[in-house]
């Protein structure tokens, strides 16, 4: 028996808007520095991925990517400063949330 726990996010209206998926998401953005490249490497329809971004910046009242516009080189998107920030503290929450979960199902199992 282990114990399991998943942590996500939800909005005024009870609706989940941040968790692992577009957490996962928003880092290939930043590596990839496409939004589109990023959803093709998690097998995600584009318009799948730009649902989920919009989403979450709707609960969070703030851009958590940028479109660059062609050019050059062509265009692409980056992370904004209010995604990294979402980004860190999800996971700083997630790796409390789970450390937590493991102090009680010792307590509760006894590391059964």
């Amino acid at each position: 028996m282990t114990p399991l726990t998943k942590v996500y996010l939800l909005d005024e209206q009870g609706q989940r808007f941040f968790g692992d998926g577009p957490c996962r998401l928003l880092h290939l953005v930043e590596e990839t520095g496409s939004l589109r490249k990023a959803a093709e490497e998690m097998g995600m329809a584009y318009t799948k991925a730009m649902k989920l971004i919009k989403q979450a910046e709707a609960a969070v009242g703030e851009p958590l990517t940028r479109r660059i516009i062609g050019g050059k080189e062509g265009g692409g998107s980056c992370v904004t400063e209010c995604g990294k920030e979402l980004m860190a503290r999800y996971e700083d929450y997630k790796a409390k949330c789970l450390a937590a979960n493991c102090r009680i199902y010792s307590e509760v199992f006894g590391g059964k």
